[in-house]
């Protein structure tokens, strides 16, 4: 934008904002504001890969009232801890296998309340929506009778885990440490179904593409959890290429949660963009790869949510590609890109944009 001898036709530049936590801007672009009719998308982190497919997403949101109860004599405090798990992109990584820490807790919290009387006082996991959660912490209260015990099954529970995990999530750590007494615990009932609710809320892979090898087509991240003012908050997000998958995923994670009498409520819901193999850009841009690299770039669509499928919608008629540098671990703490990659990318675009023909 500020260069002055840059070879390109006329150009328009849509900068968005919050794509990690909801698409904001994207959602709120309006119909006639740009004239241009090809969109190059600089968010894809493959260099050498070209992605001209997406999938589409829907937030299902879960609140589950609860009564607090006072908490009983003789009882023991503890925090409760999953950490050192991987986490990582719930739409890139979610055919990892990599555990995700609210059912790694909430597993640990079902097997302390059926042998050891456990009580739960608060629960917070997760963070983004769109990010596997790699940690989750509770608050519970145990009856100090079977304080031995707890630490024991909770020491056994980890090895279970670190077993589960090995090839995934070598690093875990799951450890119950004494604390003050919670002054208020979690009905029992409620306890119940919200436990339950958990477990049959579905995670991870939930089905893969007929059409592209390797592909998943639809997912779900139970992303967060968390409690106050009496309620337990629990926000997921389904992900699918397929209109109808997605919703069909969207009403099993409500089902789950609806049986335990909570509230459900759907929000950000944007469509997936469907690959078009005979793009004009595309065809620009594959012959511009195999002249600056002697080879031909891959093309991909990606089970995560392009803000392409959500500008698509605005503006039907344009003719889309997205690339980018090469980033790892992206929306955690662990993101980074590959140095070498950005000057890769970059040449890329200024050779693509005195290519791209006038219409």
């Amino acid at each position: 934008m500020a260069s002055n001898d840059l070879v390109h036709g006329p150009l328009e530049c849509l900068i968005t904002y919050d794509a990690e936590t909801g698409m904001t801007g994207a959602f709120e672009l309006e119909p006639g504001l740009l004239k241009g009719d090809i969109l190059i998308n600089l968010d894809s982190e493959d260099h050498g890969e070209i992605f001209i497919g997406c999938a589409g997403g829907v937030n299902t949101i879960a609140t589950l009232p609860y009564t607090e109860e006072a908490t009983g004599e003789n009882m023991q405090g503890y925090n409760l801890a999953v950490k050192g798990l991987l986490g990582g992109h719930s739409g890139l990584d979610i055919h990892l296998g990599r555990g995700n820490a609210n059912k790694v807790m909430n597993r640990l919290l079902a097997g302390g309340i059926k042998d050891y009387g456990v009580r739960i006082a608060s629960v917070n996991g997760g963070s983004l929506r769109n990010a596997i959660p790699r940690e989750s912490f509770a608050t519970v209260a145990v009856p100090a009778e079977n304080k031995e015990s707890f630490q024991k099954y909770v020491n056994d529970y980890l090895k279970m885990i670190k077993n589960e995990l090995a090839s995934t999530d070598a690093n875990v750590v799951i450890n119950a440490e004494e604390t003050k007494l919670p002054a208020h615990v979690m009905d029992l009932t409620t306890q119940s179904k919200f436990i339950n609710a958990v477990f049959a809320c579905p995670n991870g892979v939930y089905g893969m593409s007929a059409d592209m090898q390797g592909l998943v087509e639809t997912s779900n991240n139970l992303a967060i959890i968390k409690t106050g003012d009496k309620q337990i908050y629990v926000e997921t997000l389904q992900r699918s290429s397929v209109e109808s998958q997605k919703e069909d995923v969207m009403k099993s994670v409500a089902a789950a949660f609806e049986l335990a009498g909570a509230k459900i409520e759907h929000s950000g819901d944007y469509p997936g963009w469907k690959p078009n193999i005979h793009s004009e850009i595309l065809e620009v841009m594959q012959a511009v790869f195999k002249n600056l690299y002697g080879s031909e770039p891959k093309l991909q669509a990606v089970h995560a949510g392009l803000e392409c499928g959500l500008l698509g919608r605005v503006y039907p008629r344009w003719d889309m590609i997205s690339f980018g540098p090469t980033i790892r671990s992206p929306h955690s703490p662990d993101e980074r890109v590959n140095i070498e990659s950005v000057n890769e990318f970059w040449n890329y675009l200024v050779e693509t944009l005195k290519n791209v023909p006038e219409r």
